[in-house]
């Protein structure tokens, strides 16, 4: 089982947020059968095993294992993934492009560079698996409490400086076996109250120049 799996298909993406086969997903994290399925769940083995078949043509379950009992085989299926993103690949045109955002500086900008950030290390992830390779990525993740947004903006020009430092030192264009990565740097307000997968940040929360 994959710890992340980004879905690009329309069909799967529909298929994880309908609420019966998310929670046949969620509870598809160690393997079943048809029958233990139903039981868990408390709905009629015959319509377990409808909803069985349509993911596993989606490619989002497998077969974990197959027992024979008699002239009987009964699979075992078991989630693709431990958990899912559905990329914005899955949205066609309508998906975020931070090429059609003017303010660079805007949250909207941001929100587009994470989906795109999505669409290519999903796509690329996917063909490195196929190929058995690995894929080189860093990722940094902190928290920085800052004590005034004077304090905010002197940290962001620094940081701009440093990158810009950092990248024209070692970015070579005429490199002749190089190949380009991108580098993204974002920063946002953390919400004051945590939220998993599928849960909305609270109304509440302040929104604009807050520190």
């Amino acid at each position: 089982m994959l710890d992340v799996s980004t879905i690009e298909d329309p069909a799967a993406a529909t298929a994880t947020l309908d609420p019966l086969r998310n929670r046949m997903l969620a509870e598809l994290h160690e393997p079943a059968s048809a029958a233990g399925l139903a039981a868990r769940l408390d709905l009629p083995r015959q319509k377990v095993n409808y909803h069985l078949r349509e993911l596993e043509k989606l490619g989002l379950v497998t077969v974990a294992e197959e027992r024979r009992w008699g002239g009987l085989t009964e699979r075992l299926m078991v989630s693709r993934a431990s958990s899912f993103v559905i990329s914005p690949a899955s949205l066609g045109d309508i998906a975020a492009d931070p090429e059609r955002c003017d303010d660079r500086l805007s949250a909207g900008y941001l929100i587009a560079l994470a989906a795109r950030l999505v669409r290519e290390v999903g796509s690329l992830v996917e063909g490195a698996r196929k190929a058995r390779k690995s894929l080189a990525t860093l990722s940094i993740d902190t928290v920085i409490r800052f004590r005034s947004p004077a304090e905010r903006a002197e940290f962001t020009a620094e940081l701009v400086a440093c990158v810009h430092d950092l990248a024209s030192r070692y970015h070579d264009e005429s490199a002749p076996n190089g190949r380009n990565h991108r580098l993204i740097v974002g920063a946002h307000p953390v919400p004051l109250h945590s939220t998993r997968p599928g849960q909305p940040v609270h109304e509440d929360e302040p929104q604009g120049d807050s520190v």
